[in-house]
Parts: structure tokens; sequence; C-alpha cells
């Protein structure tokens, strides 16, 4: 049985209902990410190696807005 995942959401995010952040969780071998203010609309697992990759390119803004 896998054990329920622990979400948390960024220190950095604005903790108001309005904020536009995601919560990760810690999962066995990934990441899971989803939208805090959706939490039930589901949630996308990545390998820890992808979700470095995508935090990285998040800082040097290559992702476009």
């Amino acid at each position: 049985m896998t054990p329920p995942a622990n979400w948390r959401k960024s220190s950095y995010s604005g903790m108001t209902d309005n904020s536009s952040c995601v919560e990760i969780a810690r999962l066995t071998g990934a990441v899971g990410v989803r939208d805090s203010k959706d939490p039930g609309a589901g949630s996308l697992a990545l390998s820890v190696e992808s979700f470095g990759g995508l935090v990285a390119r998040i800082k040097r803004d290559e992702l476009g807005h």
C-alpha cells in the first residue's frame, strides 16, 4: 500500500486563496506536482531529474510567460 502524498507549498508563495502556486510532494522515485487552487483536478509525476531540470529552467526564466 502506497502512503498518501505529503503535499507542500513553497514558503515564497502567497498564502491567499487567489495565489498562483503549485504544490509538490516527494513520491517514491518521483516528484508530484499539482495546482494548489484545484488539488482535486489531478497531479503530474516527474522524475527527480526532470523536476530538477524544470526548476533550473524556471530560475533561468527560459519558459516564457
